[in-house]
């Protein structure tokens, strides 16, 4: 008996000592079979995407090279990856851009890719392949990778807390503020240390994800029924009801939609699983008026519908705690109703712009700001005229993503063309009328990078015309920007006969 039960004992404990064995083996492995790699590193969960994603490879089949320095070579590669970049048959021919890199390096492709795609530029003759990458000079490539270095002149004149950046600013506090990389302290940036591998894990990894985002809630706006005959994807629509007035010492609202548009609009919302928003326009001046009073009537007007689209023209600063009182009585009197309010977007070039709002109480008070960017106009060879320039987005999001929450913001995009007849604004038309007339050759098709917008140009009835507007290219690039802040959804200014293809874009 007493052998029986010490052999039993040995068993169980050479099975411990297996146990143990295979455990530890396991752990000495690490992520991806990396022993330099163990599951609780800081960058464990970037470098196993990596790898798993076929962006980095590791320095042998059981090192990954955490704390060894990536070098220029390498990141580039990484980034082509990263970017799915073609890297065979450029029409650049990299030898004669950058006389240190052989024709048949391993990294050869990969630098021609990222030199026809703008990351890497020719300041100097030399690539220094083998040299370790900086901070500074990762920072540059990432931004004028993803196409911003046009927006990078507009973040040099934005505040950055880094102390110690003199050179390529704008482009460090891009890649800061969209939130790739970090600073070394609260006030240091420390351009020109250089990037280890796990490091570069980490900031691919925050940039996949920020150009893999979830396409982005659909919020319409309609002012007939004919407008909502396909809600499909979207989360709310909202149906342009009425237009405050404030006339006789009173606010009033004047109805602008018809019973049967209202009941038609709501039953397609309901097939398609969307909100139905009471959307109350008007001006500044109906502020003027008692804020509970406003907020009933608004509040009755939507009794049949699921929540309020607030709506207003530019607030000026006189009427800025009348905006936060109207909006505070009107979230109480809708109870548990949606509310959104559109708001004016920070503006660099016109700093009085904000100054009617406060961001942080209403985004307090609403479940969404729907945020307004006025259209560029200026002159050139023919009249620019883009729709939520690119850069004027980026400044607002840089500046409200300090205050608002991401979740809380919805950009606004223009469905709408603009018309310019003999350098004269005219009229604007739907997305539809534009694709006819780009269809029929009568004015031919442009998009400009600079203002990443497309535009139409030419002789039209003896009239010179262009047309600027937002078609798939444009709509997409302005919302891949807007999930670099988190910005997860969008509001489209008209739903009536769009330009093909936008809504695909926003899938």
């Amino acid at each position: 008996m007493k052998t029986r039960v010490q052999r039993l004992l040995s068993g169980l404990l050479a099975c411990c000592l297996v146990c143990t064995v295979l455990t530890w083996n396991a752990e000495a492995a690490g992520v991806c079979g990396f022993r330099d790699v163990p599951a609780n590193h800081w960058a464990a969960s970037s470098i196993q995407r990596c790898v798993e994603l076929g962006l980095f490879q590791g320095e042998s089949a059981t090192t990954f090279g955490v704390g060894h320095e990536m070098n220029r070579a390498g990141f580039t590669v990484v980034l082509a990856r990263l970017f799915g970049w073609e890297t065979t048959g450029m029409d650049v021919n990299i030898t004669e851009v950058y006389e240190d890199v052989p024709a048949n390096a391993w990294y050869a492709g990969a630098a021609a890719a990222a030199y026809t795609h703008g990351a890497l530029t020719r300041q100097s003759a030399s690539f220094r392949p083998d040299e370790p990458i900086t901070r500074e000079e990762l920072a540059v490539m990432l931004v004028r990778a993803m196409g911003y270095g046009t927006l990078a002149g507009l973040a040099q004149d934005l505040a950055q807390p880094f102390r110690d950046v003199t050179t390529n600013t704008g482009y460090i506090a891009m890649a800061y503020e969209l939130g790739l990389v970090s600073g070394t302290t609260a006030t240091t940036f420390s351009p020109e240390r250089t990037a280890t591998r796990e490091q570069t894990a980490v900031i691919l990894m925050r940039l996949y994800d920020k150009l893999h985002a979830a396409a982005p809630g659909k919020i319409g706006i309609v002012a007939s029924a004919e407008e909502a005959a396909d809600l499909t994807g979207f989360d709310a629509v909202a149906l342009t009801a009425g237009q405050l007035v404030y006339q006789s010492g009173g606010t009033h609202l004047t109805a602008t939609s018809a019973a049967a548009d209202a009941a038609a609009v709501r039953t397609a919302a309901e097939s398609a699983g969307a909100a139905l928003l009471c959307r109350a326009t008007g001006s500044e001046g109906i502020l003027r008026g008692d804020p509970e009073e406003t907020a009933a009537i608004v509040a009755a007007a939507a009794a049949e519908y699921d929540g309020v689209l607030l709506d207003l023209q530019t607030v000026s600063y006189q009427y800025r705690k009348n905006l936060t009182a109207l909006v505070t009585a009107l979230d109480t009197a809708l109870g548990e109703k949606t509310l959104y309010v559109t708001v004016q977007a920070p503006s660099q070039d016109d700093p009085m712009a904000e100054e009617g709002y406060d961001y942080t109480a209403l985004a307090a008070l609403a479940d969404g700001l729907i945020v307004r960017v006025d259209a560029y106009e200026g002159t050139g060879s023919v009249p620019i005229a883009p729709m939520e320039p690119l850069e004027a987005v980026y400044y607002a999001m840089s500046r409200l993503s300090d205050t608002v929450a991401p979740e809380k913001l919805v950009l606004q995009l223009t469905t709408t063309a603009s018309v310019w007849t003999d350098g004269k604004r005219d009229a604007s038309v739907t997305g539809a009328q534009a694709a006819q007339w780009a269809e029929s050759g009568a004015l031919r098709e442009y998009y400009s990078s600079e203002y990443a917008c497309a535009y139409l140009s030419g002789t039209m009835d003896k009239q010179e015309r262009v047309v600027w507007y937002l078609n798939g290219d444009a709509v997409k690039e302005r919302t891949v920007l807007a999930a670099c802040f988190g910005i997860n959804q969008v509001c489209l200014t008209s739903l009536e006969e769009l330009w093909p293809g936008l809504l695909e874009a926003l899938e």
